[in-house]
């Protein structure tokens, strides 16, 4: 249980890293610098971690749950900085859900393909599951998730006091959504990991 608890923080930290780096590299080519003048151009854990998010909740989770979820400190960017002023703040959200996607099909076909050996199961399926976990949390549109800004960059003007709501209320509800709505995002999850792997969760 200790072997596979450090192994899913140290997978989950460089995951988080990889997504937070993804969102600054995503603004930087957009047009807005702050990322990399505050040096989060990087995929160094230690530019990215949160005590609360990186730290205490993967424990928490691990030893109610079972299972390990966790959060960085967020990429700093100006949004007025961005040349795409309509989709811009949506390209930079995607880009850290979208990096995570990726490095889970990555594995994940090699998982299919036979590239891993039978010892590397475990660990390389680990990698594929905590990135699509991340994936699929990070879009679900409540503020501060990607998944929000997404959602009000498609929202019309006359639908703001919905917006308002969702970020007076966004702590709440992620509370609510790590601790009593995780079965809800499985089934989606264990569908997307065997799509890739072609192996059940």
């Amino acid at each position: 249980m200790q072997t596979n608890f450090i192994f899913s923080i140290v997978i989950l930290i460089l995951s988080i890293a990889l997504h937070e780096a993804s969102h600054g590299y995503a603004a930087n080519r957009l047009g807005d610098p702050t990322a990399r003048l505050a040096g989060r151009l990087t995929l160094n854990p230690l530019k990215h971690l949160d005590l609360f998010g990186s730290v205490i909740i993967p424990f928490l989770t691990f030893i109610t749950g079972g299972f390990i979820f966790g959060w960085a400190k967020p990429v700093p960017y100006n949004p007025y900085n961005l040349t795409d002023q309509r989709w811009g703040e949506a390209k930079v959200a995607f880009a850290g859900p979208a990096s995570n996607l990726l490095l889970a099909l990555i594995f994940g076909l090699a998982i299919r393909s036979g590239l891993v050996s039978t010892a590397l199961l475990t660990p390389v399926s680990l990698i594929v599951f905590v990135n699509i976990l991340l994936a699929i949390f990070n879009l679900i549109p409540i503020p501060p998730l990607d998944g929000s800004k997404i959602l009000f960059s498609l929202l019309p003007l006359k639908y703001l006091s919905f917006r308002v709501f969702l970020e007076r209320y966004s702590l709440i509800l992620i509370i609510i959504l790590i601790f009593f709505l995780w079965r809800l995002l499985f089934p989606i999850i264990s569908f997307i990991f065997f799509l890739v792997t072609g192996i059940p969760l």
